[in-house]
């Protein structure tokens, strides 16, 4: 068959790229490296599409050369492909080096006996010390490019093999002072000089001249293949941070050069150190870690040689350059930073923490700096969680918590709060130490507030217990903290009984400072409620929890005020699992009573059995074997003959088997039609299932109940047409679908199985008013505008985008909703929010800085929703 033409390729390259694994296994997966490879030689194919096949090796090496034999062929056949390339410039020659470099290292080809690495490592050095290979490489104009791609392949084959250029250190040495690109070479080198160094501190031997400058390719093989096979035992290619690398520093410590040998590798590290201006900031930040990694373990290594670098990068603005020196303060302390360093990196992260401007993720990395800053002498054990010395409550002052900080924001500057607490507890500052528990005390009772809202958002009540547990965490030894936060939790509970599941998760997260006291008052609490409640499931599962042996009364009471209401099977099993946790704390005769009656009362047979089980239990076994009897089954029991056996596996084909789930559910683009929302659901199956039904469940109760989705057949590889599940909100809230799936297996047998939860937004509930016509669209607009108040409420945003990018939002995602508009500065937008709400915008006159966003709506408790979406969608544009 000949070379397939560029529109055959673009579909069997989009067929690929959506399931790889599927398409290598199919008819045409056996021939896509093979047709890959020859048609790169095919003149009927431009160079732009071979440019794009060459990605695609890139991109997935392991599914198109699965093994070393396979990876070598291709990288041979990459390399002939390269030298027949005509002299004149060629966009191929770059990532054909790319492409065999790469084939080489994912297929486990790199070696002393690969043929290809034989030809390829003398090619790429051969580029990276610029010499002339002739005019099949291309004119003197494509010099420099092929020059840094060969550095940049050399730096991957060294990660892969470490050691490998260790015989090349000279000779890249003696490159830095010459013309050619500084940054790939400058990262080779360090990267080449520190897997050296730990190899040779491992082998305990010295760099026998290594770094000695040189530029001669003769003198033997520069390639150290027996240094590299050492490196691979007990080398990481780099390891992610200082704490990481202790191990190796000790490694390091062993190793001790002539001083003829320290000079040279203190001439090296100052000479890669005075270039790193000319490197983009990440590169300069992998360099610093690798020379300062490179320096902290070996001895008679000064850190002075970064003092320069450090003068230059203490008023970066770049982040990665900061992170930098954070991680050389960590490593060096006080031998490289002074106490006026100090303080002038924490004055320089709470200054820039607090900018108004700034966007989330770096205000989150400067709070973390804070958070976890290297101090040069810090108190306490190593590992405690503290605030800097320097670091005092007034210069924290404006990163105090606020509920109008982004989630992520608020438990960054709640911790550090915290820690301030801490550290103002220990000096006694009593005055001040009381504000700060007053703030504390105040903020977390603001996020109880929200979160006791009746069908408020999730999100909120999420945040309220993970901002508990931190408090909990840092404060555990301070009762005047922990005493109002059992009081209101309790209140919590007694305003949302709905949150028994956060509280369950708390209780087994904190420690017994809290868990205690907490564990008491919800029981109370709970006791205390009338055995009819409405919230008689939440009670029961929250009593399955905290219940012990203390108040046996009146725990028991409560339990039979509650078993006349329990006529459905789960409040059944909930209250039985009651009986159960009381039964393993040892509660005995008020129990038997109520586990009698359970037993001639209850509807449900399972029910009826499980109370009788229990009963027998506890007439007939101690504590310790009631206990051993309730806990889970040690080993499976023996099968005592093939009759069993085989009645087993009859009665497991007649019931309903729990599964891995071969169907995978996502949620697809958005239909903005109709009186309801719709969300498009896409199935894809691992193997054919048959009847398949989908059960849904919304918690808090924020949507009516959703009805099942029935699908006949579903085979792997068949494309399907969406599943349309109609949503009916009773609030305007987002929400999360638990999803249930029951279907037959090609072998006859029934199963369920658990899908990962499906998250229905705020977004996915907009629907359009009905289009007015052409000339009453003002009026219309103006109409919805003026009758959202008095009842409703009015608010203005900030949203940080230029006129361009205020079109391109308004195209992607809010188009549907537009009533009117006067692209590309202002625009009416109105969106009607199930079940009766409404939502109106006015985004007009679009500033260089930023948009001003006036909202009104008739339902005030989507406002903090509204915001969130839109700031979402400023920072997405």
């Amino acid at each position: 068959m000949g070379p397939l033409s560029r529109e055959n390729w673009a579909q069997r390259v989009a067929t690929f790229r959506a399931s790889p694994s599927a398409f290598m296994v199919g008819p045409e997966g056996e021939d896509l490296g093979r047709d890959l490879l020859s048609d790169l030689r095919s003149e009927k194919l431009s160079e732009q599409t071979k440019v794009s096949l060459l990605s695609l090796s890139l991109e997935y090496p392991a599914q198109l050369w699965p093994d070393a034999p396979a990876a070598e062929a291709a990288a041979t056949s990459l390399l002939d492909t390269l030298v027949l390339l005509p002299p004149r410039p060629s966009a191929l020659r770059r990532p054909l080096l790319l492409a065999a470099t790469t084939a080489l290292a994912a297929g486990g080809a790199l070696g002393p006996t690969s043929g290809a690495s034989r030809r390829l490592l003398p090619l790429l050095l051969g580029l990276a010390v610029g010499r002339d290979l002739g005019r099949g490489f291309g004119p003197a104009s494509e010099q420099r490019p092929l020059q840094a791609t060969a550095c940049e392949c050399l730096r991957e084959l060294e990660s892969c093999k470490p050691g490998l250029l260790g015989g090349c250190l000279g000779l890249l040495r003696g490159l830095m002072g010459q013309e050619g690109p500084i940054q790939p070479l400058s990262l080779l080198l360090a990267l080449a000089l520190r897997n050296t160094l730990v190899i040779k501190a491992k082998a305990r031997a010295g760099l026998q001249g290594l770094l000695v400058a040189g530029n001669s390719l003769t003198e033997g093989s520069p390639w150290n293949w027996t240094l590299a096979e050492e490196g691979d035992a007990h080398l990481q290619p780099q390891a992610p941070s200082w704490s990481a690398a202790e191990e190796g520093e000790c490694g390091l410590a062993v190793l001790e050069p002539s001083p003829e040998e320290a000079r040279e590798l203190r001439a090296a590290v100052a000479q890669l150190l005075d270039t790193s201006y000319l490197l983009t900031p990440a590169a300069q930040a992998q360099l610093l870690w690798l020379l300062g990694w490179a320096v902290r373990g070996l001895r008679g290594q000064p850190p002075v040689l970064f003092k320069p670098q450090l003068v230059r990068l203490l008023g970066t603005a770049q982040l990665t350059l900061l992170h930098a020196v954070l991680a050389l303060k960590a490593a060096f302390g006080e031998a490289l930073f002074t106490a006026q360093d100090e303080a002038l990196l924490l004055r320089r992260l709470t200054l820039a923490a607090q900018h108004p401007a700034l966007p989330l993720p770096a205000h989150l990395f400067y709070l973390h700096c804070l958070l976890s800053f290297p101090e040069n002498w810090p108190l306490g054990p190593t590992g405690e969680e503290a605030v800097p010395l320097l670091l005092g409550s007034q210069l924290c002052r404006g990163l105090l918590p606020s509920l109008l900080h982004d989630p992520m924001a608020l438990l960054a500057r709640l911790h550090l709060l915290c820690l301030l607490c801490v550290e103002d507890e220990e000096k006694e500052e009593k005055g001040q130490d009381q504000s700060l528990r007053c703030y504390l005390e105040e903020l977390l009772a603001g996020l109880r507030q929200r979160a006791a809202l009746n069908g408020g958002p999730r999100a909120l009540a999420i945040l309220c217990f993970q901002a508990s547990y931190l408090v909990v965490r840092c404060l555990a030894g301070q009762p005047m903290v922990l005493t109002p936060l059992t009081h209101g939790l309790t209140q919590l509970y007694r305003a949302q009984p709905a949150l028994a599941p956060h509280f369950v998760d708390l209780l087994d997260r904190v420690g017994p400072e809290l868990g205690e006291p907490l564990r008491v008052a919800l029981r109370q609490e709970v006791v205390s409620r009338p055995g009819k409640d409405e919230a008689l499931r939440w009670h029961l599962q929250m009593l399955a929890k905290v219940a012990n042996e203390d108040a046996q009364s009146a725990t028991l009471s409560f339990l039979q005020a509650a078993a006349a209401h329990c006529l459905d099977w789960g409040l059944q099993q909930a209250l039985l699992q009651v009986c159960q946790a009381l039964l393993r704390a040892g509660v005995g005769g008020g129990l038997a009573d109520l586990l009698q009656v359970l037993a001639r009362q209850l509807e449900d047979p399972d029910g009826r059995d499980h109370a009788r089980l229990y009963y027998i239990l506890l007439a007939h076994l101690s504590g310790p074997k009631l206990g051993m009897a309730l806990g889970p089954s040690l080993a499976a029991p023996a099968l005592a003959s093939s009759l069993v056996a085989e009645n087993q596996g009859f009665a497991a084909a007649l019931m309903v088997q729990e599964a891995p789930a071969p169907i995978r559910l996502s949620i697809g683009p958005r239909r903005a039609e109709g009186p309801v929302p719709v969300l498009q659901l896409q199935v894809e199956v691992l193997e054919p299932v048959y009847s398949l039904e989908l059960r849904f469940h919304v918690e808090r109760q924020l949507y009516a109940p959703v009805g099942a989705v029935h699908v006949p057949c579903l085979c792997p590889g068949r494309p399907t047409s969406p599943l349309l599940l109609p949503l009916q909100p009773r609030r305007p809230a987002p929400a999360r679908l638990d999803v249930r799936a029951l279907y037959t297996t090609p072998t006859g047998l029934t199963c369920h199985a658990h899908l990962p939860p499906l998250p229905v937004n705020f977004a996915d509930l907009f629907l359009p008013f009905p289009q007015p016509p052409e000339g009453a669209k003002v009026g219309f607009f103006e109409e919805l505008w003026d009758s959202c108040l008095p009842e409703g409420t009015e608010s203005q945003l900030w949203c940080p985008l230029g006129p361009h990018r205020l079109e391109a939002l308004v195209s992607c995602h809010l188009e549907p909703f537009v009533v009117v508009a006067q692209a590309p500065t202002s625009y009416c937008i109105a969106i009607r929010l199930p079940p009766d709400s409404r939502l109106l915008l006015r985004l007009e006159a679009a500033h260089a800085d930023g948009v001003p966003v006036a909202l009104r709506t008739d339902d005030w408790a989507v406002l903090p929703l509204v915001g969130a979406y839109l700031r979402g969608l400023s920072a997405a544009v």
